[in-house]
Order: structure tokens, then C-alpha cells, then sequence
């Protein structure tokens, strides 16, 4: 349970500063951030798997890249849940969410690891 509360304080910290170093992504405060980073975690856990599953097809003829779209997808709509966090454009929620993806991988090798 510690390690889950630390691995999730760190993504919100990086959270807090892929907002202030990427322009189109706005967050309010850092209780925003604790927020966002509870729902970006719920949205990859639940609804990313179905739609990617729905996606299959399109996947399959853009050779992968549609999951860049569905990444973007998932921002956009934890933004649209979660007050005081706002995302404009296409490349920004990208950068985003790529970033996010490195560090929860990071953490999930630091934390997880037995």
C-alpha cells in the first residue's frame, strides 16, 4: 500500500510538471494533479482495454498507430471528468501521455519489482 501511494505521489509530480513544461496542458494545483493522476490510472485499467479491443481493425491497418490516438483519447477524457485540468490540441495530450507512460513504467520496475 505504500508503494502505491509513493509510485502515485510521484506521478503527480510528474504530472505537475509535464503541465508546466507542455504547452496545451493547464493543471490548477497539485490536488488536481493527485486527481488526474487517480484517473489516468482508472481510464488505462478500465476503458483503455475496450477500446482497444473495439479499435482492433483500425490498429491493424494503421500498423499500430492508432493506439497513439486512443493515448490522446484517454487524456481528453480524464480532462473532461476532472476540474482545473484542461488539454488543447493533439501533440500536447500526445507528449503527455508518453511521458506518463515512461514514468509509470519506471515506477512499476522500481515498485513492483519483487
Amino acid at each position: 500500500m505504500i508503494n502505491f501511494i509513493i509510485k502515485y505521489l510521484i506521478i503527480a509530480v510528474a504530472i505537475m510538471f509535464g503541465a508546466k513544461y507542455i504547452h496545451g496542458i493547464k493543471i490548477d494545483n497539485f490536488e488536481t494533479s493527485l486527481y488526474v493522476a487517480l484517473a489516468m490510472g482508472f481510464a488505462n485499467t478500465f476503458i483503455k482495454p475496450i477500446l482497444k479491443l473495439i479499435s482492433f481493425p483500425i490498429t491493424i491497418l494503421t500498423l499500430g498507430l492508432f493506439l497513439l490516438v486512443i493515448n490522446v483519447l484517454m487524456v481528453y477524457l480524464v480532462a473532461y471528468f476532472v476540474k482545473g485540468f484542461t488539454v488543447h490540441g493533439f501533440i500536447p495530450p500526445l507528449i503527455f501521455s508518453f511521458v506518463l507512460s515512461i514514468i509509470s513504467y519506471i515506477l512499476g520496475l522500481m515498485f513492483d519489482g519483487d
